[in-house]
Order: C-alpha cells, then sequence, then structure tokens
C-alpha cells in the first residue's frame, strides 16, 4: 500500500520527499512577508508523525540550533513516518532578540488560538492547524529566561503513561512533573490528545555545548521509543532520569547584588546557605536560604537583584545520593574533559 502525501500550509510532501518552505503568517509594516520556515522529511513507511519546535519565545535561541544539527544527520533520510521540524516558530521575536510577539504579547499563553484575536492569537491558532493537528508526538525546545539558566531537564505531564514514556527515553537528567499552564503550547496539545515533553536547558541567546548535544541525543531517543528509526547501541543513553514531582523557587531576601556559593546540578539540603546578597558596600547583607533538599535546576546569572526575585530553582528528590549520582553520570556523558 502506497503511503498518503502529507499537506502542510498548501505545500505537498509526498512520501520519501523532504521539503523546506515557509508559512505565510502575516506582513510587517513595511509590506515585507513574514512567514515560519519549516521542514518536512516525509518517510516512505508508515509511522509516527512528530514535530519538533523551538523559539516560541523569540530569544530562545538553542533550540534553533539542535534542529540545525538534528536535520544535517543522514539517517533522518530512512525514518518511518513523518518529522516536521520548525526551528523558529515566533519569527517576529527571533528577529528583534526577544521574548515576545511584536503586540508584546507572548505566544506560549495564547494557544489554541483563534482566527479574530491578536496577531499573536492567530499565529497560535495557524500553528496548531497547519502543523500540530498533523501529529502524533511533539517536543517542544525551550531556555530559561530573565538572565536564568537551566540544568538540562524534560518538562511533561506524566499522569500519561505516553508522555511518562517519552520523557523517561529523552535521557535528560530531570524530569519534572511540571504543572500544564493555561494557554500553553503544552496545554494545547494535551487537549487534543498528543503526547508532548518540553525540554529546558541553557539560557537565552547563548549557546551551551553540553545542553545543545543532549537535546540532540533526547530527540533521537524519542524517535527510537516511537519506532521512527534505530539508534546504534553505543549511542543510547545510560542515564537514569531523576522525577521531581514538585519543585521551589529560593528568592532573594533583599536588594543588592548576589554572590552565589553553588552550582547548577549541585545537591543542595534544606536550610543551606546558597549565596549571598548585599548592598554595593558590604554593609548591609543577607544569606539565600534555600528552602528545600533536591538540586539546583535553574539558577539567576545575573548578580543584581532585588528582594523577591527568583534567584535558584530546586526540585525535590527523596533521595539526595541518587540525585547525585544522575547528575554525574550525566557529565560523564556530555561533558567534555578537561
Amino acid at each position: 500500500m502506497i503511503r498518503k502525501s502529507i499537506i502542510i500550509g498548501g505545500v505537498e510532501i509526498r512520501p520519501g520527499e523532504r521539503k523546506t518552505f515557509d508559512i505565510a503568517v502575516a506582513r510587517l509594516y513595511t509590506h515585507t512577508d513574514m512567514t515560519i520556515p519549516i521542514t518536512v522529511i516525509h518517510g516512505v513507511e508508515e509511522g509516527p508523525t512528530l514535530f519538533i519546535c523551538a523559539a516560541i519565545h523569540g530569544d530562545e535561541i538553542q533550540g534553533v540550533e539542535i534542529i540545525r544539527r538534528l536535520l544535517k544527520l543522514e539517517n533522518l533520510k530512512n525514518i518511518k513516518g513523518t518529522l516536521i521540524a520548525i526551528p523558529v516558530v515566533n519569527v517576529f521575536g527571533f528577529i528583534n532578540q526577544t521574548r515576545y510577539s511584536p503586540d508584546r504579547r507572548d505566544l506560549n499563553r495564547f494557544f489554541p488560538g483563534t482566527d479574530s484575536g491578536s496577531l499573536t492569537s492567530q499565529l497560535a491558532k495557524l500553528f496548531m492547524e497547519e502543523i500540530i493537528e498533523k501529529c502524533t508526538h511533539g517536543i517542544d525546545l525551550h531556555t530559561g529566561s530573565n538572565h536564568r539558566t537551566n540544568l538540562p531537564q524534560i518538562r511533561a505531564y506524566l499522569d500519561d503513561p505516553e508522555t511518562e514514556k517519552l520523557a523517561k527515553a529523552f535521557g535528560a537528567p530531570v524530569i519534572l512533573d511540571a504543572n500544564l499552564l493555561g494557554g500553553s503550547l503544552r496545554q494545547a496539545v494535551k487537549d487534543i490528545g498528543i503526547p508532548v515533553l518540553l525540554y529546558e536547558a541553557g539560557e537565552v541567546l547563548r549557546f551551551d555545548e553540553v545542553s545543545i548535544q543532549a537535546g540532540i541525543n533526547g530527540i533521537l531517543a524519542v524517535m527510537s521509543e516511537i519506532k521512527m528509526m534505530q539508534l546504534d547501541q553505543h549511542t543510547e543513553s545510560t542515564i537514569t532520569p531523576l522525577i521531581a514531582h514538585s519543585s521551589t523557587w529560593v528568592r532573594a531576601p533583599i536588594s543588592g547584588i548576589l554572590r552565589n556559593k553553588i552550582e547548577l546540578g549541585q545537591s543542595v539540603s534544606e536550610n543551606e546557605i546558597l549565596g549571598v546578597v548585599s548592598d554595593p558596600f558590604g554593609d548591609d547583607e543577607e544569606n539565600v536560604i534555600a528552602g528545600a533538599s533536591g538540586i539546583i535546576i535553574g539558577q539567576l546569572k545575573l548578580p543584581l537583584v532585588y528582594k523577591g526575585d527568583a534567584v535558584f530553582h530546586i526540585a525535590k528528590f527523596d533521595s539526595k545520593s541518587a540525585a547525585k549520582n544522575t547528575i554525574e553520570a550525566f557529565r560523564q556523558e556530555f561533558e567534555p574533559e578537561t
């Protein structure tokens, strides 16, 4: 039986074809067309349809590089099913190196979108109809925001068995059983019954080699798990991810200059001193105290803080020793030897 073509944005992609094209979104006020670039690899054999997207927040550029490198791999020619890669969803924000759309809205709060709403809402609707609703699985790539960096981690709705299976297959050191935010792509995709993973790693407007390589390997592992392709044994991850069902942010006790005493991925204990905030003279200073035991999965990179700013993100785990072992195994697998 011959497999059918897939049509996206009015473009037909036949079985065995790979096409890169643009989906029209809107025009700038200069009359310049603004489009979403997309690559589709439509395998000869039947299989899942996986979307991989990045830069829903325009300044989160690391996922763009992950997708670029992924699409260079030769073994994608033989996939079963269909791979839909969208390296830049929020093209407006990407051009301006900003999180938001031109109307100052956060695209990841407007899904599934509407035909008659704001530009951001219309973009969300277009993305859902032209891409998401044609898929069976999805991976959404993100980074930390607002001068924060994230340890490579998967955020997923683990009440769904298929989603949990894919989250474990990805091989990130931490899986956060995260709440679904209203208006997020993850919520909209879940509502139509498609399992989706959100990969968080690194920071905005920067590349981090460990996070990039972990992202590529994780995507390939998911593709193997859903039978789109077969991985060589030596490329399979040996990491057993830690699952955190809750996390907490530690906030600055006063305004001032922050000096960190811990690193991303480090295990910490409740009431441990994570850093010190002081005024420029050093006369007024207070310790930043961990409110729980766990692993630092996110932290502020900018030393300048106001009282109440979120500075450390702690994922909570039952076993501190198990958490430490998992992080060490991840570093051995991905960090270069020095």
